[in-house]
């Protein structure tokens, strides 16, 4: 799957520029603390008092159009949600301040996966199948799209080479033949004949937050479209230990049949790889790496060649 090019914003984000854009257009929220959250690939996250966070495009072009859309459709999904979520409670519209939309949500709880991994194997499976059981619903014929996300698998073959071809010349996956071999797979299978489901579109260790060793969150829907869940259902390759995605499988309704568990398979290479690249671009000290994507990546390549 390509990489997004990055683009940083050139205004230094600081907690006095999320006061002056609250006192600009929220002032019954200037008042409270703000804190630095983390800096996501879209946005930069602050927090706001106990229960609220602001989250400000900073890296990507398309991070605007995806900030409006979780402000549109996330607070009508949350609400039948079994996991805490960001809700959006205001948005915040481009000023002399700063020139981008900008988003006032709840505060979710917990550590990025991809810091602090899963430990509770079993607990964790069920917990995310529940939320996806609960999120995998008919969207309303005018949902959004994903950015390639959810439908198709052929038209990431291209790209999927590409990342073989880049991994395997850096060294980073052993068996290049075997990853192609479950990409082609997927490929093959019959496609999606149901209905365009919900799908959280971006789940990844970064976006799923973890307390004492289960998922005990899910965060940035920026990517929420509609489609096939086989896309959502590769998470439980890319976010479970070793022996989990069975456990997974059997408590997620309904039952995923064969063939989209092999387009999952297939969706769950291509995120590793991606993830894979990401890590090693960190490493390398190269602009949108990060480091802490590396490690959970090959882990759930290793699982997708033994599986």
């Amino acid at each position: 799957l390509p990489l997004i090019r990055m683009t940083h914003t050139e205004i230094e984000m600081t907690a006095e520029l999320v006061r002056d854009l609250l006192r600009d257009q929220h002032p019954d929220l200037a008042d409270h603390p703000v804190t630095f959250g983390a800096r996501g690939w879209d946005n930069q996250l602050w927090r706001l008092g106990d229960d609220l966070a602001v989250r400000l495009p900073w890296a990507t072009e398309s991070a605007d159009e995806l900030l409006r859309k979780e402000h549109t459709w996330l607070p009508a999904l949350a609400p039948g949600l079994p996991l805490p979520v960001p809700v959006p409670q205001r948005l915040g519209e481009p000023s002399a301040l700063f020139p981008r939309p900008w988003i006032v949500t709840t505060w979710v709880p917990g550590e990025p996966a991809d810091r602090a991994p899963v430990t509770r194997a079993a607990e964790a499976a069920t917990t995310l199948a529940a939320f996806l059981t609960a999120l995998h619903r008919p969207a309303p014929g005018g949902a959004p799209a994903g950015r390639g996300r959810g439908g198709p698998l052929a038209a990431h073959t291209e790209g999927v080479a590409r990342a073989i071809a880049e991994a395997t010349g850096m060294g980073l996956i052993p068996d290049p033949d075997a990853v192609r071999a479950v990409w082609d797979d997927a490929v093959a299978a019959p496609g999606w004949d149901g209905p365009a489901l919900w799908l959280h579109g971006d789940l990844h260790p970064a976006n799923v937050l973890t307390t004492d060793g289960t998922i005990s969150g899910v965060i940035d829907f920026g990517d929420l479209c509609a489609g096939d869940p086989a896309w959502d259902l590769a998470s439980a390759w890319i976010l479970l230990p070793d022996d989990t995605a069975g456990l997974f499988h059997a408590a997620y309704r309904p039952a995923a049949d064969a063939a989209t568990l092999r387009r999952a398979r297939g969706w769950a290479v291509g995120r590793a790889l991606s993830g894979i690249l990401i890590g090693e671009a960190g490493l390398r000290g190269r602009p949108g790496g990060k480091p802490t994507w590396g490690p959970p990546a090959h882990d759930s390549l290793r699982r997708l060649l033994a599986s």
